[in-house]
């Protein structure tokens, strides 16, 4: 079983003791890199979209809550699971591994919508672009973003506090343990929700806006192959961005459905390396726009220019105190 099969120590004094110093070290360096980008990176998406008027728009208001998701991963999540997978214990008590665990679904789940939602905006700006104001009003994006943190929120929190994720999984794991144990109609119905079918949906989306994008590329005339170049760029950005997505997370939920059918033999070292490609997916999504996208690469130029220069002014204003 993935808990049963390891032996975990009988007191959190010993957890230092199952690696090599040098390898914990190592490894803390990765994963404290790797939270640094995700935060530093998700947090320069909002600050952009925020401040710079040109970028506002129904698609990157998706994208600014997206950042949020990925942001509060890299502030609130990878920082424990970080120590958990190092240590190999759990440090925190039973509750807080709940609390961990509920925001750990809440958020990849609100980002996997936030990339469907996205999709669903590209389909309407690229195959249907007459009534595209009209779909994607104000409103309307504001309750697409609402539905993308609501029902993740119901399916973390409710089921996970209330325990109904391990109902009849007859395993009893230790104090100094935190795994995220699921039966399997929990195991399926999440993975459904929150990956296969906005999978699903984002796929048929990007392949319509494709053959769209095909068809109006051979009939467009000269003088509007601009615009329609742009959104072509546009929706290959996103289909990028979303391909990454899915390659990251796509072994740990095809895990996370199998492993409560083979009597979770699943090691814990494979459970570790997925759930941390999927955490990795948070700190490239920023990347990925700033290489693609000119006009957030200016946005970040800008940002880091001035917060260069304010943290120079304040250097300046201590020297001469």
């Amino acid at each position: 079983m993935r808990a049963v099969c390891h032996i975990y120590p009988k007191n959190i004094d010993s957890c230092a003791m199952m690696r090599n110093p040098v390898f914990r070290f190592i490894l803390y360096g990765f994963f404290f890199i790797g939270i640094i980008c995700t935060v530093v990176g998700n947090f320069l998406v909002v600050l952009s979209i925020s401040y710079f008027k040109q970028l506002q728009s129904p698609t990157n208001s998706f994208v600014m809550s997206l950042a949020v998701a990925d942001c509060l991963v890299g502030l609130v999540v990878m920082p424990y699971s970080m120590i958990r997978t190092v240590e190999g214990c759990w440090f925190f008590g039973s509750l807080f591994c709940q609390l961990h665990s509920s925001l750990d679904v809440m958020l990849c789940t609100a980002s996997i919508f936030h990339l469907s939602c996205i999709a669903f905006d590209r389909y309407y700006a690229v195959c249907n672009p007459l009534v595209y104001s009209l779909k994607m009003s104000p409103s309307r994006v504001a309750f697409l973003i609402v539905i993308c943190w609501v029902v993740p929120i119901l399916i973390s929190f409710g089921p996970i506090m209330l325990g109904l994720h391990i109902a009849g999984v007859d395993i009893l794991l230790p104090q100094e343990v935190c795994v995220f144990l699921v039966n399997r109609v929990y195991a399926v119905m999440a993975s459904l929700i929150a990956f296969y079918l906005p999978m699903a949906i984002m796929l048929v989306a990007y392949w319509k806006i494709f053959k769209a994008a095909r068809r109006q590329a051979r009939q467009i005339s000269k003088k509007h192959r601009n615009t329609m170049k742009r959104e072509r760029k546009a929706a290959k950005t996103l289909g990028i961005i979303m391909g990454v997505f899915l390659i990251f997370w796509m072994p740990f939920f095809t895990v996370n459905i199998v492993d409560p059918f083979i009597n979770y033999s699943t090691e814990v070292v494979i459970w570790d390396i997925f759930l941390w490609l999927g955490y990795i997916n948070s700190s490239l999504n920023p990347f990925l726009y700033g290489f693609f996208n000119r006009s957030f690469r200016k946005a970040f130029f800008i940002n880091v220019q001035c917060g260069n220069v304010s943290w120079i002014r304040e250097l300046r204003t201590f020297a001469f105190m």
